[in-house]
């Protein structure tokens, strides 16, 4: 490939020793193969003397006397490339080499053009290098040659093809070169012939403009550079242990001295030495041409390559390469934008600082970047936060004093981080930190207890909790630490001590915030032992355990059930009266194994452990330690271990207690003539709290509590003065009560009885919540609607499912009143602004985390409405008003509704089609009440009700033929509302609703073309003649609908209007034109077709035609005898009314024929007349329209009076534009199923294969009447 006499002009090697190249390994050559061969100008004649065997031997045939990787040939394996052998990976590499290599010595030109063919092939180059073109051409030609026989189609080449066979082959590719360099270490590589070669080959091709070209070459020299730094590598090693042996032979006494010996070490030193000059200059040329040109080549993939390799250089070599002048192209490539450079840079530093004796070399390079790498740990890739963080912790175990207190601060926050592998990453950092140093003081202390070291070990991360002041994430933060820190996170024991021994003299006793900070990590340690998964919102979920961590949590289990068996009671007994404490300490049950409690003879702990139980839910009124009573006792009283009667025993004799007293003093609360005082109302409610907690839990159904809260909450509804917690309370425990019964009735042992007396707890239930609607307490009301919701979901039809037929009778569906009473709490009570909520901050409005809370708050509600439209609890058109507030209330409930017009389309399409348009029918019929009848298009409110029409229509997705009949039926109803009201200017005025054309004109674009014809079809039907020629401004909302619905409309048949109004044929619609007869017609198949699935005007048979249809429809008169027709019919005679003739009966012949014969010569002389007159009457007011717009419009109007029987031209393109998704709106289009609900049958089922062959029956949108109306 490369001329003998171009060599020395392309490429020479440096000759000076630029690079510091030493050794530090222990290699030789064992055999003195060490010699260089062939060197000097001897070398180059082989060369030029390339003969006939260049040519003979074919370009890239795999060379080799009789055998091929070192097996014998077969089927033709002789034939085979190097580039196929090393694809196939048949052999190992080394078999391949040592064939090379012989042919190598056997002829070297004819081996050499092997190898550059197989470079180019491994390009993905389809052509190869010839002898000729080896002899005679430049390294650059033949590089421009092989450019122009590239073939680039595809894209693709070996280094990033996907698949298995490309993956191996990378990796084969790169064996290859670094066997290759090895094998040749001892004499070729210094022949001066085959290195000069492939080098200058690489070099040129990693220059080349061709991706495949610069990344294969790349990719080659840098693995050659790490082959030659291994090779140099070992020369630095025998050049140490000749100097060495040279040394202790001279410095023998004279007698023993052996001079031929020391002639031999001089003679090898030197040839030594000239190797590793030899070495160095060909390092020295890959790096000057190749590296400092690609380690920021415009890929990253070539960029990652250069970095991964100078990163083993400097660790394989680091006498000559760990220095400043390499180590600053990795610093600057941390800036690098793209994630797999960056990574690449910090795995290439944490491979040095591994090592600790060269971490203290790096001390100026961490000192200049260590900012950077800080910075890192925010990284927007993940991978590369992960590398960042691993990396500082490599610094710091090399040296203390590098990372500054504010540098470690920025990691240690990250122990808190979602994302888990940042996590732990983040925990080990933070555990190296603080937990990895022990000092001369701590080896003697104990294992275990208050003194020993984990004591202080946990006591500092106790104060690195509360410091954080995230004290809601303690379980992130022991999930952090449980990968590096587990022994001591499990060291429980230490952990009890702490919280119950007294401090020694001279310690420091945990003060209350210290105490309730361990007992919260104690908890979050024992469930990460016993569930072994990480918390909520970090992790994809549950991981199938291993055997050894099977048995590792059955172990932790045993020996947390005999711990804190023990432990807990004692410390229930000494935090009784603290809630947080309480409240955690009484979920460490759930994780017990009790079976212990009987195996292990622990009785009398378990019987320590209830009366403690007993004694806090005496004490304590709060919601959050009632609760963990009532989880405890639930968890304690399973059947199916021993100690269930002992548990049983003690709840019964504590609720029995518990309802007596409820009932004594709820007889003495609502005795008549008396006003409770605030002990009795603290006694009631106190006891009504305790009795729901335990009934959210527990089957309180035999205590019969439904007649008393029912009773306490009617009187509340009467005296009006009822506590609203007493209301509350009383309401949940209802409610729950009703869940319980519901719970027994569903099983098939129950009695007949049982669901009548249910159906009528249920039913009087759900009267009282809706008259509570009314309250005037906003806490009660809220409680109220929520119960009511959760009732009507469960009670609705969809209790039937699951072969739960029997339970119909329970079915309650909410009447008119009820569902108008819950959409006007969510329409008074959620979308409300944030400052009108004055409940939300209790008086603090400047609180944002009561803000935060009242609007989670606020999405709950609206959330558990949504879900009654979801289900068809509630009618689907109450959703309008929900959809309505999208654009408004979009930063804060925009997710759920958007959710909820997803689901209610899967569920019937048309019905959610007229929802969305009668939401915009909405705010326009609001806009109208506030504005006036006058109509401003650039309002903000007319702009907000056309945007929120822009989102609805994104919504649709991008698949026509699913939304047909959806779309459809919105235009429809748009149509009819734009065209329902009268115009309040009087006759010859827009209609009241006009400009919501404009707003409909959003989804004309959701249209099939077909579609459109039909529509506008449908449009016509409310128009006039003198509509059509109307131009003021307050008629442009239809001038603009029904330039929307003709787009694009190039065979699309539009009557004589269409092209009166349009502003002119477009240039396309002129070229593609076809006027032939047949595209005059309408579809035969169009006109006979009947839909009996959706047929518009037959949904509503008693529909009355609106009030601007007094005037007749229009019929063409294109194919009018101009004769025929007389002046006084000119105008009036060329329309028809549809409802006088049946629209499938026929003409008389006589009035057929004389139909047929009319003529539009006198129609067009009256269209002419009219037209001039209204044309003088604009031309008075021409000094005050100064747009563009409307002068063209004007110009086409004239042109096409010129034109007098050329009305029928193709319109021109539309005034308003068809509405283009941009990218980021695609996924407004998209159904997101981010609820798992069970949706009830969908009612619009029909598949595309049902469809009509043009997927679309004109008469699902249209009656009779409108498809008898010819067009031409």
């Amino acid at each position: 490939m490369i001329a003998a006499q171009d060599l020395h002009t392309e490429f020479q090697f440096p000759q000076e020793a630029e690079s510091q190249l030493s050794s530090d390994t222990d290699l030789e050559d064992p055999d003195g193969k060490n010699a260089k061969t062939g060197r000097g100008m001897a070398a180059w004649k082989g060369k030029r003397g390339l003969g006939d065997k260049a040519k003979s031997g074919g370009a890239g045939r795999v060379p080799g006397p009789g055998r091929v990787n070192g097996h014998h040939p077969e089927n033709g394996a002789e034939s085979m490339t190097l580039f196929e052998v090393v694809k196939m990976g048949k052999s190992a590499t080394q078999s391949v080499v040592d064939d090379w290599i012989e042919a190598y010595k056997h002829d070297r030109d004819v081996a050499l053009l092997d190898l550059i063919n197989f470079f180019i092939q491994c390009s993905g180059c389809k052509g190869a290098v010839s002898g000729e073109m080896f002899r005679h051409m430049q390294n650059s030609e033949i590089i421009r040659k092989m450019t122009e026989e590239f073939d680039e189609d595809s894209g693709d080449y070996p280094l990033t093809q996907s698949g298995p066979q490309w993956k191996k082959f990378r990796s084969s590719f790169c064996d290859f070169i670094a066997v290759l360099v090895r094998q040749c270490q001892y004499s070729i590589i210094y022949d001066e012939y085959m290195m000069d070669t492939v080098i200058s080959l690489l070099t040129g091709l990693s220059d080349s403009q061709v991706r495949a070209f610069r990344h294969t070459s790349t990719q080659a020299a840098m693995k050659l550079m790490t082959a030659l730094v291994n090779v140099a590598l070992n020369l630095s090693i025998n050049m140490d242990n000749t100097q060495r042996q040279y040394e202790a032979e001279r410095n023998k006494v004279v007698a023993k001295r052996a001079n031929d010996r020391l002639e031999l070490l001089l003679q090898k030193r030197k040839e030594l030495q000239e190797n590793q000059d030899e070495i160095e200059n060909m390092m020295n040329a890959i790096f000057k041409g190749v590296f400092v040109h690609r380690y920021r080549d415009a890929i990253a993939e070539i960029r990652a390559i250069c970095i991964e390799e100078i990163g083993m250089w400097m660790k394989l070599y680091s006498d000559a390469f760990l220095n400043d002048s390499y180590l600053k192209y990795v610093g600057w490539t941390m800036h690098d934008k793209q994630g797999e450079v960056r990574l690449k840079c910090l795995t290439a530093l944490q491979g040095l600082f591994y090592n600790r004796e060269l971490g203290v070399r790096l001390e100026l390079f961490t000192s200049r970047f260590k900012d950077r790498i800080v910075s890192m740990t925010l990284d927007k890739e993940y991978d590369v936060a992960v590398q960042a963080i691993k990396l500082l912790t490599l610094v710091l175990q090399s040296s203390d004093e590098v990372l500054s207190a504010e540098d470690c601060e920025n990691v240690y926050h990250l122990v808190y981080s979602a994302h888990r592998p940042i996590a732990v990453s983040a925990g080990e950092f933070l555990f190296k930190k603080l937990f990895s140093h022990q000092g001369p003081e701590e080896e003697g202390l104990p294992r275990r207890g208050r003194q020993s070291l984990n004591g202080s070990l946990i006591k500092t991360t106790v104060f690195f909790f509360l410091e954080s002041e995230l004290h809601e994430h303690g379980a992130y933060l022991v999930d952090s630490l449980w990968e590096c820190g587990s022994e001591l996170l499990k060291d429980w024991e230490t952990m009890i001590s702490l919280l119950l021994d007294e401090p020694v003299t001279g310690e420091e006793a945990l003060t209350d915030r210290q105490e309730t900070a361990l007992v919260e990590i104690m908890l979050c340690a024992i469930r990460q032992a016993c569930e072994c998964h990480p918390p909520v919102g970090r992790g994809s979920g549950k991981r199938v355990l291993t055997a050894k961590e099977k048995k590792t949590q059955l172990d932790d289990r045993t020996r947390i059930t005999e711990m804190f068996a023990v432990a807990l009671p004692l410390l229930l007994a000494k935090y009784c009266v603290d809630i947080d404490k309480v409240t955690n300490l009484l979920q460490i049950p759930k994780f017990f194994d009790l079976d212990i409690y009987t195996t292990g003879r622990l009785e009398k702990h378990l019987d320590a452990l209830l009366r403690q139980i007993w004694e806090v839910q005496d004490k304590h009124t709060d919601t959050e330690v009632l609760e963990a009573c009532s989880t405890t006792y639930r968890y304690l009283c399973n059947e199916e271990f021993t100690i269930y009667n002992r548990v049983d025993i003690t709840r019964s004799q504590f609720l029995d207690e518990l309802v007596d007293k409820f009932n004594r003093l709820l007889e003495d609360f609502l005795q008549e003539g008396e006003e409770p005082d605030e002990d009795d109302v603290y006694q009631v409610l106190s006891t009504l709290k305790k009795i729901s907690a335990f009934h959210n839990a527990h089957d309180l159904s035999k205590w019969d509590l439904f007649t008393s809260n029912y009773r306490l909450l009617n009187t509340g509804l009467q005296n009006g003065d009822m506590p609203e917690q007493i209301v509350i309370h009383a309401m949940q425990c209802a409610h729950y009560i009703i869940l319980w019964h519901l719970a027994k009735v569903s099983d098939s042992t129950s009695v007949k009885g049982d669901m009548v007396t249910l159906r009528k707890q249920m039913r009087a239930f759900c009267l009282m919540c809706q008259r509570y609607l009314s309250s005037v307490n906003t806490a009660v009301k809220e409680q109220a609607f929520t119960i009511l919701c959760d009732l009507l979901l469960i009670f609705s039809h969809q209790i039937m499912s699951s072969g739960r037929e029997q339970l119909e009778p329970l079915v309650y569906m909410p009447d008119a009143s009820l569902q108008a009473e819950l959409l006007n709490f969510i329409l008074d009570q959620v979308f409300i602004d944030q400052d009108d909520d004055n409940n939300s901050t209790d008086g603090q409005p400047d609180d944002e985390a009561g803000k935060i809370e009242a609007l989670h708050k606020r999405r709950n509600l609206l959330a558990a409405y949504c879900k009654l439209i979801i289900y068809n609890v509630v009618q689907m058109d109450t959703a309008a008003d929900i959809f309505k507030q999208y654009m408004k209330y979009y930063n804060d409930y925009g997710d759920i509704i958007k959710e909820t017009m997803s689901k209610t389309r899967q569920i019937d399409k048309i019905q959610c089609a007229k929802t969305l348009i009668l939401s915009l029918q909405t705010l326009f019929n609001e806009m109208l009440s506030e504005l006036g009848l006058n109509v401003d298009r650039s309002s903000s409110a007319f702009c907000g009700i056309k945007e929120l029409a822009r989102r609805f229509s994104l919504t649709f997705g991008l698949d026509q033929v699913k939304t047909r009949e959806a779309i459809a039926m919105l235009h429809k109803n748009g149509i009819e509302f734009a065209f329902k009201e009268p115009s309040p200017h009087g006759e010859g005025g827009p209609p009241l609703n006009l400009a919501f054309l404009d707003v409909l004109s959003e989804f004309s674009s959701k249209l099939m073309r077909q579609d459109k014809r039909t529509v506008h079809m449908y449009l016509e039907r409310f128009m006039t003649f003198q509509m059509a020629l109307q131009r003021e401004d307050c008629w442009l909302p239809l001038i603009s609908y029904r330039n929307s619905l003709q787009v694009g409309g190039d065979d699309d048949n539009m009557s004589v209007i269409s092209g009166i109004s349009s502003r002119g044929s477009s240039v396309r619609s002129k070229k593609s034109k076809i006027t032939t007869s047949s595209k005059r017609k309408m579809p035969e198949e169009e006109n006979s077709c009947s839909s009996s699935d959706a047929v518009w005007m037959n949904r509503e048979q008693n529909m009355q035609t609106p009030m601007m249809m007094h005037s007749p429809h229009l019929t063409s008169t294109v194919l009018r005898d101009p004769k025929k027709m007389r002046p006084e019919d000119s105008y009036t005679a060329a329309y028809s009314m549809p409802s006088e003739q049946h629209p499938h009966q026929p003409l008389p012949p006589q009035q057929q024929t004389h139909h047929h014969h009319q003529t539009a010569v006198d129609y067009n002389t009256q269209v002419t007349w009219m037209l001039t007159q209204r044309q003088q009457a604009e031309a008075c007011q021409q000094q005050e329209r100064v747009s563009m717009h409307y002068a063209k419009m004007r110009n086409h109007m004239q042109q096409a009076i010129r034109r007098g029987t050329g009305l029928m031209e193709d319109d021109e393109e539309p005034i308003v534009e068809d509405v283009m998704m941009s990218s980021e709106d695609i996924n407004e289009g998209m159904d997101f199923d981010t609820m798992d609900i069970d949706l009830p049958a969908s009612k619009n089922r029909r598949e595309r294969t049902e469809l009509k062959p043009d997927y679309f029956d004109p008469s699902s949108i249209m009656d009779d009447s409108v498809l008898n109306v010819s067009m031409f």
